[in-house]
């Protein structure tokens, strides 16, 4: 007995030093699969002409009058619910062919499942209730009289109790709750959320039934601390950090089917950290411009055809963004994207978008720092402008029509969304509230597991518009994951291989 409990404590000794390397005690990186709706609806160019003015009116720009009055047509409701200015590897479903991504959480006690899309440009958490108007009926609802851990707050930002969250494609009311609120084995007690009795119809889809803002508190409809950040605050991560690996529709092979809708997998969503098997080399971190809202980053450089394009006089901030499909940026510079690809012409039909000959090959890179990092053509290609046309959309639109941006306003000029996404593995690097450090958005090079070619991109000629550093990652999962647990009141290790997919 005394030779095998000796053995027992030199060998817990040896664990506690492994576990005294560690940074604190939070918990390893968790990768979650997100998830994509296959849909079998035409993506035309009402299509992305309607994507475009949900962007717009998302970040404040005017709609196209057209738009709008197709906006009017399908949300009858939208007038009552009234306008408010407003680690983990989880994977995250691709929603309507790359048009959005979501993943699932638990609410409640005992804990309801539900599919929320992830929205790097927005900061509230919303489901639908069990109380819910208008909600469509195959979109899962939250029945909160069956969870013994809801609270209703008192607070709200009306008289009537109600209150609004505003998107570019609509609005949603309700009250506002706390509960427990799981994400990927993370868990928040008495997150406050909205729980939804009223929305505008088309917001959500199929299975959908909220949406996960990933953004800052400063532009939290609710006033409430988003769930990424209590995370940050409590310590309950090992790094501050969020990390995004989109995949394509097509590139993956992962299918299930719900209520008759086809869900494809869309790639990795990590919190604590990121994954090494979805990138090579260092990942590019950038500093975040002016006080936390959006995730911003200046952007540095913008080439196609191997010609540097003039941004021109707007503000070149960009919102990093998850929740939007396309790139919008200001119009001179839109305008002189397009002047350097021959044959290219404005679409008559919808205000803001230009075509390209469809056999054109777009060699387009942006850069927000040092590297350029390029885009695949079949991402700036959204397809032909009707049907039998030998034209095809472009993936960068007009997003500010004519409108300036001033320079020192603090609102984007560019949206960067999917279209570049899908190019990149990225990393979101959050602080606590505390904390005086700046926020930073890194990117790296997809390996050739993730779809790219694990070569790292060049330089751009450009000086760097904002502070940048590479790294390799505090949190990068190159070592099997740590699995501790307590035996007779002694530590003991063990380490796993994390299977990440």
């Amino acid at each position: 007995m005394t030779r095998i409990f000796s053995s027992l404590s030199a060998f817990s000794f040896i664990q506690l030093l492994l576990l005294s390397t560690l940074p604190g005690i939070a918990a390893d990186p968790l990768h979650i699969p997100v998830h994509r709706k296959r849909s079998s609806a035409s993506r035309d160019l009402s299509y992305y002409a309607a994507a475009a003015d949900r962007i717009r009116a998302k970040y404040g720009f005017p709609i196209t009058s057209a738009s709008s009055t197709k906006k009017r047509s399908t949300s009858s409701n939208s007038a009552r619910l009234g306008r408010r200015a407003s680690s983990a590897g989880i994977g995250i479903i691709d929603q309507d062919d790359d048009a959005s991504y979501f993943a699932t959480l638990s609410i409640g006690t005992p804990g309801q499942t539900m599919s929320v899309v992830l929205d790097t440009g927005s900061s509230d958490l919303w489901v639908t209730g069990s109380s819910c108007r208008n909600c469509d009926k195959s979109t899962p609802l939250f029945d909160s009289s069956n969870s013994s851990s809801f609270k209703s707050s008192s607070s709200s930002s009306s008289n009537s109790g109600q209150t609004t969250i505003q998107y570019g494609s609509g609005a949603v009311a309700g009250t506002l709750a706390q509960d427990t609120v799981t994400l990927g084995g993370f868990t928040v007690s008495d997150q406050t959320f909205l729980l939804a009795d009223e929305l505008t119809n088309g917001l959500l889809d199929g299975p959908v039934s909220g949406i996960m803002g990933l953004a800052f508190e400063s532009i939290a409809s609710t006033d409430s601390t988003p769930f990424w950040q209590a995370l940050v605050n409590a310590g309950d991560l090992s790094s501050p950090e969020m990390s995004f690996w989109l995949a394509r529709e097509g590139s993956t092979a992962s299918t299930t089917s719900v209520d008759g809708d086809t869900e494809v997998s869309g790639g990795v969503f990590t919190l604590g950290g990121s994954n090494t098997s979805l990138f090579s080399g260092d990942i590019e971190f950038l500093d975040t411009q002016g006080t936390p809202s959006f995730w911003l980053l200046k952007m540095n450089a913008l080439t196609v055809q191997s010609q540097s394009i003039s941004l021109g006089s707007s503000s070149q901030l960009s919102a990093i963004d998850t929740g939007t499909t396309l790139i919008g940026g200001p119009s001179d510079a839109v305008q002189n994207f397009y002047a350097s690809i021959a044959g290219s012409e404005e679409v008559p039909q919808e205000q803001g978008f230009w075509s390209f000959p469809c056999s054109t090959s777009l060699n387009t890179t942006i850069s927000f720092g040092g590297t350029a990092w390029p885009i695949s053509s079949s991402d700036m290609n959204l397809g032909p402008v009707s049907k039998g046309s030998s034209d095809c959309l472009g993936g960068i639109f007009d997003l500010s029509l004519g409108s300036n941006i001033p320079e020192n306003s603090g609102n984007p000029s560019w949206v960067v969304g999917d279209v570049f996404w899908k190019n990149v593995y990225t990393v979101f690097r959050g602080t606590a509230s505390s904390s005086s450090d700046t926020p930073a958005v890194g990117f790296a090079q997809l390996s050739t597991q993730a779809g790219g070619s694990g070569t790292a991109p060049g330089n751009s000629d450009s000086g760097s518009g904002s502070s940048s550093s590479s790294s390799s990652g505090s949190s990068r999962m190159e070592l099997p994951s740590l699995l501790s647990f307590v035996l007779g009141g002694i530590v003991v290790s063990s380490f796993v291989q994390n299977l990440l997919l």
